[in-house]
């Protein structure tokens, strides 16, 4: 799939997570787990001045993708930068666990990940490490049994915990307005300096860390239009394709080989970053 799909329905990107999660999930089946209405909120926000959110910035859900049963988790990017924190992290987790639960009794259950988040929320800290840490031991159990999709969406991106998750999955689907790093770039610039990376430049980000950039490196699975049909057919395309024989996280070897060939004394540049993960994705095959 990639992103010279004509199709003209409604922006997937623009959607709230709660619209999202309804939009991939089969018509008529959504059924929210922990809803704004059981008032589940971040003890921790509101005693720093914080407004909150009654589903703490993610919502959750199952229902069925073509009649077959999947657990939903969308982070909302406009709450927090859609970071996690304890209540949020522990939804996504206990989601996955669900999913965990139900293939161990021998009712198959895959799961969706709709990720736009910066990773652990600065003001809860420890506790949304070890959210995360339980999302991805969460994952590697559950992709044993059925496929663990994630879709990165918005122009909030991936960053931090939440893109080894990402990584952890069976498949990686990203939009071209999408971006995946395991550090943002405002961080780069202020550890590295505006030299090294200049946050500010949109053009040079997206194309060291954009969905197009993504997919070309062959470090994610599918480049996709911003449209409610692109997204859900990319999600039912990679549910049907099963279990894949190799993760993605088990070719690191391969990857961290090209890396350690790479001569960082000059600045690179986006395609030369491209041919050096396709190096490492092309020795693995």
């Amino acid at each position: 799939m990639n992103s010279t799909m004509t199709t003209k329905d409604s922006s997937f990107i623009e959607q709230s997570a709660r619209q999202r999660v309804k939009n991939v999930l089969d018509e008529g089946t959504m059924r929210e787990l922990i809803s704004p209405f059981d008032r589940i909120t971040s003890p921790w926000l509101a005693k720093q001045g914080i407004v909150s959110q009654f589903d703490d910035g993610v919502v959750i859900a199952r229902g069925t993708i073509n009649g077959e049963q999947t657990v939903v988790a969308a982070i909302e990017g406009s709450f927090q930068g859609g970071s996690l924190g304890e209540v949020s992290g522990a939804k996504i987790a206990g989601a996955l666990e669900l999913a965990v639960e139900e293939n161990e009794n021998g009712n198959p259950m895959s799961a969706v990940l709709i990720l736009e988040t910066g990773g652990v929320r600065l003001q809860e800290a420890n506790l949304g490490l070890a959210a995360i840490a339980e999302i991805q031991s969460a994952i590697v159990a559950l992709r044993r049994y059925r496929p663990v999709v994630a879709l990165v969406t918005g122009p909030v991106g991936c960053f931090g915990g939440m893109s080894i998750s990402a990584a952890l999955c069976s498949y990686i689907i990203m939009t071209r307005e999408g971006r995946l790093g395991l550090n943002g770039p405002l961080v780069i610039e202020q550890e590295a300096g505006i030299a090294e990376y200049n946050a500010s430049d949109r053009p040079f980000i997206w194309s060291v860390i954009g969905g197009k950039q993504r997919f070309e490196s062959g470090l994610v699975d599918s480049y996709i239009s911003d449209s409610q049909s692109s997204a859900r057919e990319a999600v039912e395309q990679y549910l049907n394709q099963g279990v894949p024989e190799i993760h993605r996280s088990e070719k690191y070897s391969d990857l961290l080989e090209a890396f350690l060939r790479l001569d960082t004394q000059d600045h690179i540049a986006p395609h030369d970053a491209q041919q050096v993960l396709l190096e490492g994705v092309a020795s693995h095959e």
